[in-house]
């Protein structure tokens, strides 16, 4: 993954990861993903769920609790440090399964054409324009025809015209990524991946969006 980027979490934050997201958010981000995954995402009991960057494991047991033991979550990262994390929290739930993979490689042969669903939350903006493309290459062979992406992340907005905390969290906290994230054509590239929009919601004045997109059937 590029050195530009701060997706990759290890060492003091995955070990205070939810207390950190907790105090940056504060403390509204444990109701808000709860919002967006219960009522914003169309996720249905025994559909198999693939989570990209499952991070600590907080959203795949909200997704375990609705697709049921009929469905299945699988998270992947590249972080061994959030992958403990995430294995310790989601270890009594029998249909969660956390992967060491990174998701710009393609993705094990036992997936391919596997999932319903794909969901990946504030990771795409801290990709490369060249990695964003292989990630959705590999994304297409492991989703179902007519699978949905969830994509979580900063909305596409003049930085300028933002609020001045938004703009000094981007400018002076993110990584580079983040700030060229906000003018990324997201719908035309996706687009040309085979994705097509078909919801979206803001949250936060705006500043945050949530897509959902439909892998196109060939």
């Amino acid at each position: 993954m590029s050195e530009r980027s701060k997706v990759v979490i290890r060492g003091f934050e995955a070990k205070y990861y939810d207390e950190l997201l907790n105090v940056l958010s504060l403390w509204q981000y444990p109701r808000f993903i709860k919002h967006i995954i219960n009522r914003e995402t169309n996720v249905n009991k025994g559909d198999k769920v693939a989570e990209l960057g499952v991070g600590n494991g907080r959203n795949a047991i909200l997704f375990a609790n609705i697709v049921q033991d009929t469905g299945k979550v699988v998270g992947f990262d590249i972080s061994e440090d959030m992958i403990e994390k995430a294995r310790k929290k989601t270890k009594n739930f029998s249909n969660i399964e956390i992967v060491h993979h990174s998701i710009l490689e393609p993705y094990p042969e036992k997936y391919r054409n596997f999932f319903d669903i794909a969901f990946i939350s504030f990771v795409f903006h801290g990709l490369e324009d060249y990695e964003k493309d292989s990630m959705l290459e590999n994304l297409k062979m492991i989703l179902k025809p007519a699978g949905r992406f969830y994509i979580l992340d900063y909305n596409q907005v003049d930085i300028e015209k933002t609020p001045f905390y938004y703009r000094y969290f981007i400018k002076k906290l993110e990584c580079p990524l983040a700030l060229e994230f906000l003018s990324y054509p997201l719908d035309e590239n996706l687009k040309k991946h085979g994705f097509v929009l078909t919801k979206r919601y803001l949250h936060f004045k705006n500043l945050l969006s949530y897509s959902e997109f439909v892998l196109e059937k060939p």
